[in-house]
């Protein structure tokens, strides 16, 4: 690495770094997502059923919360979610479907990325499906 490219790296990291300094020490928390829940059992369902559930949250922080993406664990989920950005104070909601079609004891992720000061925060389905 040349040394003018270290230099402007340097500088960087010390920009971000005061940067993060001044926004905390003036009480700019930023957006913050607060769940109801962070896991749905479905307890024992037949196939077929209905497996959709509904996560609701709420921005409990200070500034617009902005969900960039919501991805599942697997095919067999379905997560839909509003795209609108979420007003300090408002609430909103991440809906999950899962395909009942197969068998068995299932335990899926779906992970939910904002501008949270929590950036990641990770939902779970679970339950068991028996046959008709």
């Amino acid at each position: 690495m040349t040394m003018k490219k270290l230099l402007v790296t340097l500088s960087l990291m010390v920009f971000v770094l005061f940067s993060v300094n001044a926004q905390t020490a003036a009480g700019n928390d930023g957006p913050e997502i607060k769940f109801d829940k962070i896991e749905n059992d479905y307890g024992t369902i037949t196939q077929g059923a209905d497996g959709g559930c509904v996560f609701k949250f709420k921005n409990i922080g200070n500034e617009v919360l902005v969900i960039s993406d919501v991805r599942k664990s697997c095919g067999c989920t379905t997560p839909t979610w509003s795209k609108e950005p979420i007003l300090p104070g408002q609430s909103g909601e991440i809906k999950v479907g899962y395909n009942t079609g197969n068998i068995g004891n299932f335990s899926k992720t779906i992970t939910v990325i904002s501008n949270a000061i929590s950036s990641t925060v990770t939902l779970t389905i679970k339950g068991n499906v028996i046959a008709k």
